[in-house]
């Protein structure tokens, strides 16, 4: 990794290997212990997924990027490469010494994220709370039968016209885990049908945090750092390679557990 994709990194406020574990570390000074995704935020940072800005805040409200979200899932996540591209890249937007490229192709490569038509990524477009669930269930293969993820079988390298297609987006047929998001969530209407199943699986599997209310997905709303911090926590939690949150934790109140909800709590 180059010295000037780690200085880019860091100045967005995203981790990378080359950044001090002591930084990580530390509280960042406008997440208090009584912010309602401190948690999560702090257990990320001492991993060195997400670490702080210059200035020493987290900026916990600040929407999330493309590209932004490409760098966090390239420091919590290795995965398997499902599709191969060529050396360099192939975003219209995005050139070789672009500060994100190498997380951008790997995001793309491991079918966390796709592209638009044209060969655009929009690196600069914020990513919504219904993109950030439906790219982490198919980025990690999730289905409601598995707990970890699942071999994938390798792809030959696409060609460039198919390469840059967009999330497929088709009606798809109903199912148990569409309809649990049905369900569960008020605002589920809000949820288009291509991605009903996706927010179910992430449902049934406690990926999803929602604050303050947990009945309440706000899919289209920005994805904020601190949600996406919760979102990924809760994904690692998910594949076994974070502990859960102890059920004291405040913040334990917002990942959402449909099994609870049915049992009358």
């Amino acid at each position: 990794m180059s010295t000037g994709f780690s200085t880019s990194l860091f100045a967005l406020g995203l981790a990378v290997s080359l950044t001090s574990p002591v930084l990580a570390q530390n509280t960042f000074r406008d997440v208090p212990g009584d912010y309602w995704a401190q948690p999560f935020i702090e257990r990320l940072a001492q991993r060195n997924i997400v670490v702080g800005y210059p200035d020493g805040t987290f900026r916990p409200e600040q929407a999330v990027q493309r590209d932004e979200f490409a760098a966090m899932l390239r420091q919590a996540f290795d995965q398997e490469a499902v599709r191969e591209i060529e050396d360099g890249s192939v975003f219209a937007d995005v050139p070789p010494g672009y500060w994100a490229s190498p997380a951008i192709e790997e995001a793309y490569q491991q079918g966390f994220m796709s592209a638009y038509p044209g060969g655009f990524f929009a690196p600069n477009q914020p990513v919504s709370r219904l993109e950030a669930l439906v790219t982490l269930t198919r980025g990690l293969n999730l289905t409601p039968e598995t707990r970890r993820v699942a071999r994938r079988p390798r792809y030959l390298p696409l060609a460039m016209t198919s390469l840059m297609q967009p999330l497929v987006v088709a009606p798809v047929p109903s199912t148990p885990m569409a309809a649990l998001a049905r369900d569960y969530y008020t605002d589920a209407e809000q949820i288009p049908e291509y991605a009903l199943n996706d927010v179910g699986i992430a449902t049934q599997r406690n990926m999803v945090v929602n604050y303050p209310n947990p009945r309440v997905l706000n899919p289209n709303q920005a994805l904020r750092r601190s949600t996406a911090a919760a979102f990924i926590h809760q994904a690692l939690v998910d594949q076994g390679r974070m502990e859960p949150l102890p059920s004291d934790v405040a913040a334990y109140n917002y990942i959402v557990r449909p099994e609870v909800t049915r049992a009358g709590r």
